[in-house]
């Protein structure tokens, strides 16, 4: 095995054992690389993903009994780690594209809204 194999494969391990709930939680539906903050699961049928001319456009809820603040601070620390640079608290931007997470809470439920665009 190569070096730069081996050196690949061991920060693949590095990184798995060091992020367990982005395994256990799952990822943000049409997205392959957004994990779940802890407390949330994916709202089934609730959005849209297709690919335009300038670019790809994602929506997706999520929903679970979570501080919101939790869920914010999550993605404050998550996001970085996968390239995504912080506009604000709520808006990121990556390679060209926006995502944006809104918060909604009701009855004790906060309600994540993640859309992705170009930029």
């Amino acid at each position: 095995m190569k070096a730069r194999q081996l050196g690949f494969l061991l920060a693949m391990l590095v990184l798995l054992q060091a992020a367990p709930a982005f395994s256990a939680a799952g990822f943000v539906p049409g997205f392959e690389d957004l994990p779940l903050a802890p407390g949330l699961e994916a709202v089934p049928d609730s959005g849209v993903s297709f690919d335009s001319a300038a670019g790809r456009i994602v929506e997706a809820y999520a929903a679970g009994r979570v501080a919101q603040d939790a869920v914010a601070a999550f993605y404050a620390e998550t996001l970085p780690q996968l390239g995504w640079t912080a506009d604000t608290a709520t808006r990121y931007w990556r390679e060209g594209e926006e995502l944006l997470l809104e918060f909604n809470r009701k009855d004790g439920v906060v309600t994540v809204r993640f859309a992705l665009s170009p930029r």
